[in-house]
């Protein structure tokens, strides 16, 4: 995936999604199995200083979406995405600027997923997304089906 596909996807994701405009989010790394978006603290904080569960979970699925969305252009498919199912855990508070990496789940593949895709008009696909905590360990995780759908 180019750099420009991805500066262009972010563009699109907070011109679209008025909260991801209000988190802040923004692009810090890519490649084709791996999207990371940012957000500072600071528009994302709740009552105890800490960051907002629910940013957390907003910014794990807008970069699980991403990814998925990201590979649908990269392979030329018009198609709606929308997060058909999720599970979210949080593990310990965030305290200071934070990030979400997505990745395709263990077992997932884009070749299944593509190829079903062309065969059905629709594909589903299991995305593993999570929070680093400052310790190294995960702070939150989500664990989320994507489902696209051909446009045409």
């Amino acid at each position: 995936m180019t750099d420009q596909a991805a500066r262009e996807l972010v563009r699109f994701i907070r011109d679209k999604i008025p909260l991801a405009r209000a988190m802040d989010l923004a692009l810090l790394a890519h490649d084709d199995d791996l999207l990371v978006l940012g957000a500072p603290l600071a528009p994302n904080v709740n009552d105890k200083g800490c960051a907002f569960g629910g940013s957390l979970v907003s910014l794990m699925t807008l970069c699980g979406w991403g990814l998925v969305e990201l590979a649908l252009r990269r392979h030329g498919h018009d198609c709606d995405v929308f997060v058909g199912e999720s599970a979210v855990r949080y593990l310990q508070p965030v305290w200071a600027d934070f990030r979400a990496e997505a990745r395709l789940a263990e077992g997932a593949d884009w070749k299944t997923f593509f190829d079903t895709l062309r065969s059905r008009g629709k594909a589903r696909i299991e995305v593993a997304c999570l929070v680093p905590g400052t310790d190294g360990r995960p702070a939150a995780t989500l664990s989320a089906r994507f489902v696209a759908r051909r446009r045409d």
